[in-house]
């Protein structure tokens, strides 16, 4: 039955979010909000709703190997299972330019948080972040934001979209709403199912986290990408991973830990240094030839990428 109840659960959040997506991104073009602005804050913070859902049940629950395994296990399934599908799926061509300032941020914030989490293994406390460390990350959160509306502002797009005269904006609302709703159930059935199996199998809940909550929650952010790439928005679908990414540390961790601060468990250092490793690989790979403007990420390069996180979630499996 616990199964049965975690289908259902993912079916919510996914749906969920796809609603919420739909109908802020609508209000938003409504609005005349430039559409680099809504890709880099609206897609992002609706495909990561689910983790924000269940991180922060968790957290209220005390469940908070859950919470720091989902953010972790997600980041790391982003970066390579959704980008290594999308470019097995179609070549995912990189504009290196707009993306240089993206994947710095990404790779300092996995840095700071890696500072936060393990300050007894760098010998200034315990290993434990904190309410306090969850308000930095949140006001990060703000000043990232700030930064791409101001970006945005000082780049304007020239852009008519005859379409948005005809957007009615409360059928939007309500879409919207109806997504919050099945993110937040959605997310409350997840959390409780994915425990109960966790006792019955014998796992620990930061497996449940880093495995199973990890690659249901990311599903959106595989969709949209997946999407992405065979329309050829080839900007979305790598903008979609890093701004998921960044709010899955700064918003979701800085919510869950200044609920309820997050103690953290020594073996999860193993997870933080294979991020940071991946996210290096993946700067690597798209900046090594400096002269080139472009970088194309091929179909050998995607089935690196699905075989490293293969090969990791068996190491995971045998760890436990």
């Amino acid at each position: 039955m616990n199964y049965i109840l975690l289908i259902v659960g993912f079916v919510l959040l996914i749906k969920g979010a796809d609603f919420f997506v739909d109908g802020a991104a609508a209000i938003a073009k409504k609005m005349g909000i430039p559409a680099m602005v809504v890709g880099l804050t609206i897609v992002s913070l609706g495909t990561s709703a689910p983790e924000l859902a269940i991180s922060t049940i968790s957290s209220i629950q005390g469940n908070n190997g859950i919470a720091i395994g989902n953010v972790l296990g997600s980041n790391i399934f982003n970066t390579l299972v959704v980008l290594g599908v999308s470019s097995i799926l179609a070549p995912l061509i990189i504009k290196k330019a707009p993306v240089v300032k993206d994947f710095a941020v990404n790779l300092i914030i996995t840095l700071i948080l890696f500072v936060m989490a393990f300050d007894g293994l760098l010998g200034a406390g315990e290993d434990i972040i904190s309410r306090g460390d969850g308000i930095i990350l949140l006001i990060l959160c703000i000043s990232y934001m700030a930064y791409i509306v101001i970006s945005a502002r000082n780049n304007p797009e020239v852009c008519v979209d005859e379409e948005a005269a005809n957007i009615k904006v409360l059928p939007k609302v309500i879409i919207s709403i109806v997504g919050v709703a099945g993110i937040v159930f959605g997310g409350q059935i997840v959390v409780d199912s994915a425990k109960e199996i966790a006792l019955s199998l014998g796992m620990s809940e930061k497996l449940v986290g880093l495995t199973i909550v990890a690659i249901g929650t990311s599903l959106p952010e595989l969709v949209t990408s997946v999407v992405a790439v065979l329309k050829k928005e080839n900007d979305i679908a790598l903008g979609n991973v890093l701004g998921s990414n960044t709010f899955n540390i700064l918003l979701i961790l800085g919510v869950s830990s200044g609920i309820n601060p997050i103690a953290v468990s020594p073996s999860l250092a193993m997870d933080f240094i294979f991020l940071i490793g991946i996210t290096l690989l993946m700067i690597g790979i798209i900046f090594f030839n400096r002269k080139s403007q472009e970088k194309v990420l091929s179909k050998k390069e995607g089935i690196l990428f699905v075989a490293l996180y293969i090969a990791y979630t068996v190491y995971i499996i045998m760890r436990n």
